[in-house]
């Protein structure tokens, strides 16, 4: 079940949330906001992957 939720949720963050890796952003350059959506897309994919 909670597999599942975290499927879902990877699929609306990749719809609704930027993908900074195909605009090729600099991590070091990164504002504290796209460094926290970085951080909560990752965490969501391990999640769904686990």
């Amino acid at each position: 079940m909670k597999k599942q939720v975290f499927k879902i949720l990877a699929k609306v963050n990749k719809a609704v949330l930027p993908s900074y890796s195909k605009q090729q952003l600099n991590l070091a350059e990164a504002s504290a906001l796209q460094l926290l959506i970085i951080g909560w897309r990752s965490y969501v994919t391990k999640q769904a992957l686990d």
